[in-house]
Parts: structure tokens; sequence; C-alpha cells
């Protein structure tokens, strides 16, 4: 029986995301209690077999947002849109992720900072990327092909394939062999 339930709150998720503007590809799980919307136009598009766990908010905010195939978004993840974000296939992002490919501009200190608008550059996530639990990416940042991203860590800069980064920024501390 809840093997049933199970299916029929899929089911109802993924319509719900429809609803809200998103495309799934085949065969994905997505959770009734994670947010999937496309917000001041954009497009997001999930491929095939992706697995968007309960508290992920995935939002448009007027970018496009791609995710390749067999990406799991776990549990209070945020990903945003903003300035583009393509995300690839087989990459596994942990808990409380933050993904937001937007900055505020506050070089002026007589305008407050609401009122001096955002640049957005976007963000491209590789293949077969590892973001562990609570990484933060920032604008403007591709990481590469292969790369395992510690818990905890903020990447303020894009990274070579096959690496493995750590720390406040991130910084490469070896290679995957």
């Amino acid at each position: 029986m809840q093997k049933l339930l199970d299916r029929i709150a899929n089911r109802l998720a993924i319509l719900l995301t429809q609803f809200h503007g998103a495309r799934c590809g085949r065969f994905c799980t997505v959770s009734i209690r994670s947010t999937i919307k496309v917000i001041g136009g954009g497009s997001i598009q999930l491929g095939d077999r992706c697995q968007i766990h309960a508290g992920a908010m995935i939002l448009s905010y007027g970018g496009a947002i791609e995710i390749g195939n067999d990406v799991s978004i776990n549990p209070y993840c945020i990903v945003y849109g903003h300035g583009g974000l393509k995300i690839g296939n087989g990459v596994r992002i942990a808990a409380q992720t933050v993904l937001i490919p937007s900055n505020h501009n506050f070089d002026d200190k007589h305008t407050p900072i609401f009122e001096q608008g955002e640049t957005s550059k976007g963000i491209t996530i590789g293949d077969d990327v590892w973001l562990g639990a609570g990484v933060r990416v920032l604008d403007g940042v591709n990481i590469a092909r292969g790369c395992v991203i510690a818990a905890g860590s903020v990447v303020t800069k894009s990274t070579d394939e096959y690496g493995v980064y750590a720390g406040v920024p991130a910084k490469k501390i070896k290679s995957r062999s």
C-alpha cells in the first residue's frame, strides 16, 4: 500500500511541476514537498531519472535551468536560474547546497542595494560531479567534469576536470586518480 501511495504522490508532484511550467524527463522522482516553478519567465527542464527530494527548491527567476539525466538534488537545496544554470549528467547534489547564478550590485553607497540591480553570468556544472552537503556555488563558476566539492565549501572560481576541492574559498586539494 505504501508503494502505491508513494507512486501517487510522485505523479502528483510531477503534475504540479508541469503545471508550474517545468518539464520532467522520463522516470523522474519528485517529492510532493519540493518546489519546482518557473517564475518571472525562463524555463526548467529535468532530464530522465532525476530525483528531487523533499524541501528542494528549483526556481527559474527568469533564467533557464537545464538539469541532465540521473541527477539527484537532495533535501533543502536551493537552485535558482537567474543568469542560467546548466547541470550535466550523473551529478550528485547533497543536502542544503545552494546554487544561485546572480549577485546584487552594491557599488553606490548612496543607493540602497535592492535598487542597484543584479549581475548574472550563470553557473555550469559538468557531468559526474559530486557537490557535498552545504556547498555554495557562486555566479560565473564552471565546475568541470568529474569534480568533487567537499562539504561546506564555497566555490568562487571555475575548477579543473576531476579535481577535488575543499574550503572557503574552495581550493584544489588533489585530483581524482
